[in-house]
């Protein structure tokens, strides 16, 4: 192979992910501002992501294995932020004339079950719902079998919804509706802001690599901070929290019914928003849109880097566990109302209980999920 087709293989996959944001960008331009701005969101968490290799599954593992803090220090700042700036926006319940909802749901078995088996499927996977994301469009093919095992195990668990939810379940625990809005937040920002103070000694020294924003690597103080702006701006557009596995369980729908599937049969699907999602298109969902853009913006942050070099040399072990664990995260999404971003970054922003109860099974399936790597031959 010459230097021209050298330099011809390096070159394309960042031409056409350019064209693919200029496309889309312009197609959306001329539907909805909101939507364009939407997109833009996604963007810039693509890049946060990647840049700042913000892992909620790796932050488990390194809490697990090598009692690490630096990682869960970060998000617990994260999570700070993002309730301060939910409240007044939630409190008022609309901005710019558009309703705002909290990423509230119901306390059950289900839900606990399902965030265990989520925990469970990052360890194996090697990634969370975000980090899924962020690894696809930085060019691991290995996450690429894992994102499609992912929608798969969303798309069936969907089908079995209803027998899971008739299991005891209770009513969404908002602390801000209880208690009100400001005190909610400002006592909860108070404890994890604490927790944080706490692990400032145990946490590991910050990497010496020096910070650039267009190549990296992001401090990861820097990348919590915009993670937690970039939801709070999800909040005000989309009238709803940041989420990403919704946005899955569709794609691993659309599949289905292009192989035959018919959703009348299901009743989850005949309901009136997942059949209306179902029959229209893909960038007109806000979920998907966003996870469309998350993957482009890692993509681009990957080859602004220098690192977008997809290796196809997977081993077999390392491939089944990838296949269990994206088919694990995507089925206990599903049972536990969201993934590490939904359920709990989200969540507990919105003061939800169900997002701290998310994190604790999430963390003992983590448990069982780093024991079960080495069979795998993954490394912890």
């Amino acid at each position: 192979m010459n230097m021209c087709e050298l330099r011809c293989r390096a070159v394309l996959p960042g031409v056409a992910v350019g064209v693919a944001v200029i496309a889309i960008g312009v197609r959306l331009a001329l539907d909805s501002a909101r939507l364009t701005a939407l997109f833009a969101i996604g963007l810039l968490l693509g890049v946060t992501l990647y840049h700042g290799s913000f892992s909620f599954a790796g932050a488990c593992r390194r809490l697990i294995v090598h009692g690490e803090y630096r990682a869960i220090r970060a998000q617990l700042i994260m999570l700070a932020v993002a309730s301060v700036a939910f409240a007044p926006l939630l409190a008022a319940g609309e901005f710019g004339g558009r309703a705002l909802t909290g990423a509230f749901a119901p306390v059950g078995v289900s839900m606990v079950l399902g965030a265990l088996l989520f925990g469970l499927g990052m360890q194996l996977a090697g990634g969370c719902g975000s980090g899924t994301l962020y690894t696809v469009g930085g060019g691991s093919p290995r996450m690429l079998f894992v994102l499609a095992a992912f929608c798969g195990g969303g798309f069936w668990a969907s089908l079995h919804l209803s027998a899971w939810q008739s299991l005891p379940e209770w009513a969404p625990v908002v602390l801000g509706q209880r208690y009100g809005w400001g005190w909610a937040a400002a006592l909860q920002a108070a404890l994890l802001g604490a927790v944080a103070w706490a692990m400032r000694r145990g946490a590991d020294p910050p990497s010496a690599a020096r910070f650039n924003v267009w190549c990296g690597p992001w401090p990861l103080l820097l990348a919590a901070l915009v993670l937690a702006a970039c939801n709070v701006a999800t909040l005000m557009l989309a009238g709803h929290p940041w989420s990403i596995t919704w946005g899955f369980t569709l794609w691993g729908a659309k599949v289905s019914q292009a192989l035959g599937w018919n959703p009348d049969t299901s009743a989850f699907w005949s309901q009136p928003f997942q059949r209306g999602a179902l029959d229209g298109a893909v960038l007109a969902d806000v979920t998907s849109l966003m996870d469309i853009g998350i993957l482009l913006g890692a993509a681009m942050a990957a080859m602004l880097a220098g690192r977008f070099s997809p290796d196809w040399r997977i081993p077999p072990r390392s491939l089944c566990a990838a296949l269990l664990g994206g088919l694990a995260m995507g089925y206990g999404a599903r049972l536990s109302y969201g993934c590490n971003i939904g359920a709990f970054f989200s969540g507990v922003a919105s003061t939800s209980l169900h997002g701290w109860l998310w994190i604790v099974a999430a963390m003992a399936g983590s448990w069982i999920g780093v024991r079960l790597r080495p069979r795998f031959g993954l490394v912890n």
